[in-house]
């Protein structure tokens, strides 16, 4: 794997993040910090531990004066409010959120314990915040752009594979900010002379019908949008992928080292690490709604160049040039 320059996402206008803060020991009382995830803890292990790692640099170590207490809905929205209720009923201090859903469902049972976003594509347009930088309430975290994110990973499939005429596009109708990417890719789409063929999944069982549609409509590529429970079923679209030979981009790298082609995403342990540093103020006595909403500044490109062999591809020496990391 080789390490390359930064790819960073300046048409975006994204805010450069905030240099860390001087550590300083925290509280001697014990509080509890609850995880309300979308999918499943391991497949979120890697986002996590950045996240512990940085409460532990200001002074907050699990079994002394932090307790992390998970619930994960592995990929079923439905079990979300409950879950966010357990919480809220242990009296927990701060939850701490891995997408909408998830947000979405903590607000849906409290007001007033304070949510952190650990990671979400549009906080203003999915009205959890009332705006970036006066977020209100009692929500503030960190995001990213999903729309244009997405828009712009077709657009990168087409430049590593020119050819491709029809893209398969695998979302979950039930996040809002889905829906909103999808608008974005068929305006790029459209732009790019490419057909897309919207294939929804609700739930891990869903996902027979994109392995279907690898194997039976034949499209030329696919492309995933960023979603909590498709991230923990996205190996299945690698395998079926590399089974039928279809180019894939996707939403994190790790699906890429498992023989996807491509990805394209904000650095998503730095996002994590900003959701740390946001609840050791909220836990130092910070109110979440004056805490401006921190966006990704960095983005990285994953190529693997070994899946482009496998499938015929040759990607052009251009676009290698400005991926982070090369597959090889």
């Amino acid at each position: 794997m080789i390490a390359r320059r930064a790819f960073l996402a300046g048409t975006f206008g994204l805010l450069a993040a905030p240099l860390a803060a001087e550590a300083q020991p925290a509280p001697a009382k014990v509080v509890k910090i609850g995880l309300l995830l979308g999918a499943t803890v391991s497949s979120l292990s890697v986002q996590i531990e950045p996240f512990k790692q940085t409460l532990r640099e200001r002074g907050w170590n699990e079994g002394q004066n932090l307790t992390l207490v998970f619930r994960a809905s592995d990929g079923d929205y439905g079990r979300l409010p409950a879950l966010a209720r357990e919480l809220v009923d242990l009296g927990i201090d701060v939850i701490v959120t891995d997408g909408t859903p998830p947000t979405r469902a903590a607000l849906q049972v409290t007001k007033t314990v304070p949510i952190v976003m650990a990671t979400t594509g549009d906080p203003v347009g999915a009205g959890l915040v009332g705006s970036l930088a006066h977020p209100g309430g009692n929500v503030t975290g960190a995001s990213f752009f999903l729309p244009e994110i997405n828009a712009k990973r077709l657009e990168l499939l087409k430049e590593a594979v020119p050819r491709i005429a029809s893209v398969a596009v695998v979302y979950n109708p039930l996040n809002p900010v889905d829906e909103e990417a999808i608008v974005a890719i068929e305006a790029t789409a459209k732009a790019l002379n490419v057909r897309i063929e919207r294939l929804a999944v609700r739930a891990p069982a869903d996902f027979e019908t994109v392995l279907f549609a690898l194997t039976r409509q034949r499209v030329d590529a696919v492309t995933v949008v960023e979603d909590p429970m498709i991230q923990s079923q996205s190996l299945r679209v690698v395998e079926a992928a590399l089974r039928e030979k279809v180019p894939t981009v996707f939403s994190l790298p790790n699906y890429v080292a498992a023989g996807g082609l491509m990805s394209y995403a904000p650095n998503r342990p730095d996002l994590w690490r900003r959701a740390a540093r946001l609840t050791d103020k909220i836990l130092r006595g910070a109110k979440p709604g004056d805490l401006p909403v921190e966006q990704a500044s960095t983005f990285e490109l994953v190529i693997n160049l070994k899946t482009a062999k496998a499938l015929g591809l040759t990607i052009p020496p251009a676009l290698l040039s400005r991926a982070d990391q090369v597959i090889e």
